[in-house]
């Protein structure tokens, strides 16, 4: 039956793609073959072409073979955004090697558990993470680790190498190693951990390779093969700047501008330097550009998208930041499990504004019931969302129960809680542990963050549930105010009390200098209500 919302699809959209069998290094030898000469990386100014690049992947490859590697062996990467995260990513892939993400914000214990998870015997780490490191190695099966310098002076000491000693350690070829895309695992993605114990989502190169050329048809009209400038400032490490910024960019022959970490004043004088054609990011991210008092003056016209991700983008910031830049601001959805893009509101029809908009290209969703996540709910009815797709992880690493419950006959179960318009467009609602259930209703702090982020003095805002005797739960809102504004936490009582129920009403503001977030920007929801429980 045709699905509802591929009536948006323009008839050179396609519906359905279908994905070759190729990896993700053939994907960046075949960009080495028709865009070489083009650059591929820029970091503070400096450039690499795609043949240059491909000439380090390979000798990386070459040089891990000779370390031990083999196939299906994983190798751990602990670095910021750097031209040698690409080059130890490819370098890994094309050794037949299952890259482990790890997210330098890490401590010692969180970094040793999901080592020893993945049993990664070697490591690419930012130097100055090494004592860190040093705290746990005993405690893991770490054999090998490469350290980086981002200064570019690398002292050799004790069981570290420097990642250019390591280049040059080579002295042989390296040995092509058959790998099956659809089969293979590239990458353990580890979930935040936010229920417990983190899960490594199994993606393949199939998985991976499927949502890069999904990203590509969905947006094919604005992407210009070998002239496209991506901003990525989102980290690497993270699954949604892996594929919309590092694999899209290496697919398209684009320049990927890299910076390791988000310094508004960097992120302006890069634009005004550059000029990149596309910026993804976080709502965060785009509220600091907004609030910057001198935005206008570093040439953010050059941006034509951005895409936003990872966090609901609050419709006051959308529409302030377009009227600001004149970038597009596309919303869309995405899970680690889902490589991760499945949903995003078309640059081909309608943008609607607090939808995640429509399915990529060979993507199935529907909305079933919270119980038992059996019966389809009809258009409007909240429930969770699952989805079926060429994207849909393999499972989570060594743990069957957990790949069971979320994968089930096909479909991945999200625990996002979403509803579906007579469109086809999805509306994300809240996860469902972020749910608050006051005095018997359901209470979902998005629909509370949209009113308060309407407040001309508010910069940043989180609502959570508060335990509350008589109530069950109550609703708490934790705002950041704009710097030079001042407000009192009766002024957004009433505010709020104009747009919403009397049962959503926070009942208790708090008003703090800065809001927790992780290293993408995204606020964190959950550590907010664990100092507060």
């Amino acid at each position: 039956m045709e699905k509802v919302w591929h009536k948006h699809y323009p008839d050179h959209i396609a519906k359905e793609i279908v994905i070759p069998n190729k990896t993700l290094p053939d994907m960046l030898t075949d960009t080495i073959g028709n865009y070489g000469e083009r650059p591929a990386l820029c970091f503070y100014g400096k450039e690499t072409t795609y043949q240059a690049l491909g000439v380090q992947v390979d000798r990386f490859t070459s040089a891990i073979q000779q370390q031990g590697l083999k196939k299906g062996n994983r190798a751990a990467i602990m670095l910021p955004n750097c031209p040698q995260y690409v080059i130890s990513y490819y370098g890994i892939l094309q050794a037949g090697g299952i890259v482990t993400q790890l997210n330098p914000m890490l401590v010692a214990k969180e970094m040793e558990e999901i080592l020893n998870d993945s049993g990664a015997e070697t490591i690419i780490i930012y130097d100055a993470l090494l004592p860190s490191l040093n705290q746990i190695i005993d405690q893991t099966p770490i054999k090998h680790v490469i350290k980086v310098s981002l200064s570019g002076y690398e002292v050799e000491d004790g069981i570290a190498i420097g990642f250019a000693t390591f280049l040059q350690s080579v002295n042989q070829s390296f040995t092509p190693v058959k790998i099956d895309p659809s089969e293979d695992i590239a990458i353990l993605q580890y979930t935040g951990g936010t229920t417990g114990r983190s899960k490594g989502a199994m993606l393949t190169h199939g998985n991976l390779l499927a949502n890069v050329m999904q990203s590509y048809e969905f947006f094919k009209d604005h992407i210009d093969f070998g002239m496209e400038r991506y901003l990525s400032v989102i980290p690497l490490f993270h699954v949604y700047g892996m594929t919309s910024c590092m694999n899209l960019s290496i697919y398209t022959g684009a320049m990927n501008i890299l910076l390791p970490k988000f310094d508004i004043e960097e992120v302006l004088q890069t634009i005004k330097d550059v000029q990149p054609t596309s910026f993804p990011g976080v709502p965060t991210m785009y509220i600091a550009l907004i609030n910057h008092p001198k935005v206008k003056e570093y040439a953010v016209n050059s941006i034509e998208i951005c895409n936003s991700g990872s966090a609901p983008m609050p419709g006051e910031i959308m529409k302030e930041f377009e009227s600001k830049t004149g970038a597009k601001i596309l919303e869309g959805y995405g899970l680690s499990e889902s490589s991760p893009t499945t949903h995003c509101n078309p640059l081909f029809g309608e943008r609607k504004p607090g939808s995640v908009g429509i399915g990529f290209p060979s993507t199935d969703y529907k909305i079933v019931d919270l119980v038992y996540g059996t019966e389809e709910l009809p258009v409007g009815e909240v429930g969770e969302i699952v989805i079926k797709g060429p994207q849909v992880m393999k499972g989570y690493w060594n743990m069957e129960e957990e790949t069971a419950q979320t994968l089930r006959d096909g479909w991945l179960y999200t625990g996002d809680i979403a509803y579906m318009d007579k469109d086809g467009y999805l509306y994300i609602v809240d996860r469902k542990k972020d749910l608050i259930i006051a005095s018997g209703y359901n209470v979902y702090p998005r629909d509370i963050e949209e009113v308060i982020y309407q407040h001309e003095a508010v910069q940043e805002a989180v609502v959570v549930g508060i335990p509350d005797p008589y109530r069950g739960e109550t609703v708490k809102a934790v705002i950041v105010l704009k710097e030079g504004s001042q407000c009192t936490d009766q002024e957004i009582i009433n505010f709020c009390k104009s747009s919403l129920a009397p049962y959503k009403v926070p009942k208790v503001i708090e008003f703090r200098k800065k809001l927790p977030k992780t290293s993408v920007g995204k606020i964190l929801r959950r550590k907010i209500r664990e100092e507060l429980h």
